[in-house]
């Protein structure tokens, strides 16, 4: 991934004498990998909470909607494009940004992170992938709110549609499916009970290909598009 510029970045500091108030996008980037659901996040250079870890975001600029500026933040900063966002909550406390009033509107994302590797650059912003199980303690501002508002919403969202397919790789097994429910729901499944549903609801076609590596191993499935 891309990591915005300097000058991106001073671009995107809310300033005491520009705006009588603001309007930012916030984005809860999710990715699956290795087992766990996952979220990106970047490092604050100044300000109140600097060293702090927050959500990709930027400000709405005028000529632009909020989810013009929502995939803007998902270009400039993480170079991530034609990516489907769905949007969250409105937060609009008073005293939530500590220079003036700000206003924020989140969105969450799903990638697969393999498909877009972190390129770290030098005097830039970290950015780095967190398991949503084991969030840093320092994330600014109400942040952590987001998150886990961001993450509700995916929790439910993955009852009625088939956000599966951004996150797994083309094809995989059913053990990595219920992997994947399993970390976006939070609580353990029953295999027998997972399988059968799954396989009744005829979304996945079986590939007849068994995975690499695992001798007898399991049959790789692919979503039916």
């Amino acid at each position: 991934m891309k990591i915005v510029e300097n000058k991106y970045l001073e671009s995107i500091q809310v300033q005491p004498d520009s705006y009588e108030s603001s309007i930012t996008a916030d984005i809860c980037l999710f990715g699956f990998k290795k087992g766990h659901l996952r979220i990106l996040l970047v490092k604050r250079t100044v300000g109140k909470y600097k060293n702090s870890w927050l959500l990709p975001g930027g400000i709405m600029d005028d000529n632009e909607t909020i989810d013009e500026c929502a995939h803007k933040v998902l270009r400039c900063l993480i170079g991530v494009e034609n990516v489907h966002i769905s949007q969250v909550k409105a937060y609009t406390n008073i005293k939530r940004h500590p220079v003036k009033r700000v206003i924020t509107i989140s969105f969450y994302a799903l990638i697969k992170p393999e498909n877009h590797p972190i390129e770290q650059k030098m005097n830039v912003t970290q950015i780095k992938w967190f398991r949503l199980n084991e969030l840093p303690n320092n994330i600014g501002f109400d942040h952590l709110e987001i998150i886990i508002d961001a993450h509700n919403l995916l929790k439910l969202n993955l009852k009625s549609n088939l956000i599966f397919g951004e996150l797994l790789p083309e094809t995989f097994t059913l053990n990595e499916m219920q992997s994947l429910y399993e970390s976006i729901l939070n609580k353990k499944l029953d295999r027998r009970n997972f399988r059968k549903k799954i396989l009744q609801m005829n979304l996945l076609e079986n590939t007849g290909i068994i995975k690499k590596g695992i001798k007898g191993g399991p049959y790789l499935f692919r979503k039916i598009k």
